[in-house]
């Protein structure tokens, strides 16, 4: 039992509701957020032949995962730049902030000019825009996770705390649900020419509605924090936090990537090496998500009960004994039912990760230094493992040795179960703050 559930305070009923009015008002933001970072991955399909005119399909998406990347690239600045605005100047600051940068980045993409108009522009503005929504995200991750572990309810935090990957994961399934639509009410022509462009001005529209409910938020930081001299410092964290700066750095980077690759790259994995349809392959993935973002609850209880180390091992030891059968699998399935059971199956061990993912990190940080802690470490493990994920996959492919990765991703979640050995049994931080 984890110690999150001992010495439980008692809250009035309008305590209660204005804790989850928070994190209700928090999560939506998050499902914006990421909504406008996601619908790049699942569109890129229709408009990377506007950007990056080559005859060769797995060049294009090589290029476009390219720029993919290159956002996540920015996500440590981002994690270290909204991470001090968290700790210096509060959390609603920073979460307003952020939402507002990723706004800008959508409105951007909606509104670039093709290869064929400008030229090498194109990718190039295409390129800034993916920058500036990644400084967005890195920012988003750090301060949303403890923003939404401060104002969850102490003994129920896995619970309320998972919601932020509950609309984490919204946001990717809203993006795949739109293409969708989107390829019942327009063609593949029309898609291509500029029925791409839909979505990102649809995310620039609800980040405004994100925005209005964000200013509705109540400060979790104290003044008494933000005053410290080393709030919010990178010289402040690592001199008292090193070891839990390595320690969420080790297990995010092995987190990320099988996120990513279960996730925004098993769309094009379906294609390219299962031989699916676009249409098919999208469908699958709409099911997938759903019923992926449906578990992050039940694990985040689950963390409540058995504790965040013991969900951490067996994330760890589940996904290095299972990535590569499950990958091989899904690389010769012929079904579309076959292909759903395998990928929930992968997700299911990847939720005793992401259900408890803002908290557990979180709990290791003291509130002067803990969205920088949180953020900074995520977003650099982020950067180098989840944002290649799709580029490293189709690289390998592309020299003929696709299995290559499946053991590259089995090997980073034996990382993780190893750095997850060294994490506290019981929280130590959260159960002295609020």
């Amino acid at each position: 039992m984890s110690t999150d559930a001992t010495a439980l305070p008692h809250y009035t009923a309008a305590e209660k509701r204005q804790r989850i009015f928070a994190i209700v008002a928090a999560s939506s933001g998050n499902l914006v957020e990421w909504f406008d970072f996601y619908v790049y991955a699942f569109s890129a399909i229709y408009f990377a032949p506007s950007f990056f005119p080559k005859s060769d399909p797995t060049a294009q998406l090589l290029n476009t995962a390219g720029v993919f990347a290159a956002g996540f690239l920015m996500r440590p600045i981002g994690g270290w730049l909204f991470g001090r605005l968290a700790d210096k100047r509060g959390r609603k600051v920073s979460m307003v902030t952020s939402v507002l940068m990723m706004c800008g980045g959508s409105l951007l993409i909606a509104s670039l000019p093709t290869y064929a108009s400008i030229g090498a522009w194109a990718p190039a503005l295409l390129l800034l825009a993916r920058l500036i929504q990644g400084l967005s995200v890195g920012g988003e991750y750090g301060t949303t996770a403890t923003y939404m572990s401060e104002v969850a309810l102490r003994g129920q935090r896995g619970f309320f705390s998972s919601f932020q990957y509950v609309t984490l994961i919204g946001g990717q399934l809203l993006a795949v649900l739109l293409i969708v639509v989107l390829q019942q009410l327009l063609d593949e022509h029309e898609l291509k020419a500029w029925g791409w462009r839909i979505p990102f001005v649809m995310g620039a529209i609800t980040a405004v509605i994100a925005l209005l409910l964000r200013r509705t938020l109540h400060e979790t930081s104290t003044a008494e924090t933000r005053a410290n001299k080393e709030a919010g410092t990178i010289m402040g964290l690592l001199r008292h936090h090193r070891a839990a700066f390595l320690t969420v750095l080790g297990y995010t980077a092995g987190g990320s990537l099988i996120f990513y690759t279960f996730t925004t790259y098993m769309q094009k994995y379906l294609i390219n090496s299962a031989g699916m349809s676009i249409k098919t392959a999208s469908n699958v993935m709409t099911v997938c998500l759903l019923v992926f973002m449906c578990m992050q609850p039940l694990f985040g209880m689950l963390s409540d009960r058995i504790g965040r180390r013991t969900n951490m091992m067996l994330f760890g030891g589940l996904g290095a004994v299972a990535t590569v059968p499950i990958l091989t699998a899904l690389q010769y399935v012929t079904s579309p039912f076959a292909a759903f059971a395998l990928i929930v199956a992968a997700l299911g061990i990847v939720s005793f990760y992401t259900s408890i993912s803002g908290i557990v990190k979180a709990e290791m940080f003291p509130p002067e230094v803990r969205a920088l802690g949180v953020g900074l470490a995520y977003a650099i493990a982020n950067a180098i493992f989840g944002g290649s994920a799709e580029y490293v996959a189709l690289g390998l492919k592309s020299i003929g040795h696709e299995s290559a990765f499946y053991w590259y991703v089995t090997a980073m979640m034996v990382v993780a179960f190893l750095v997850s050995l060294r994490l506290p049994r019981h929280a130590s931080y959260l159960h002295h703050d609020l």
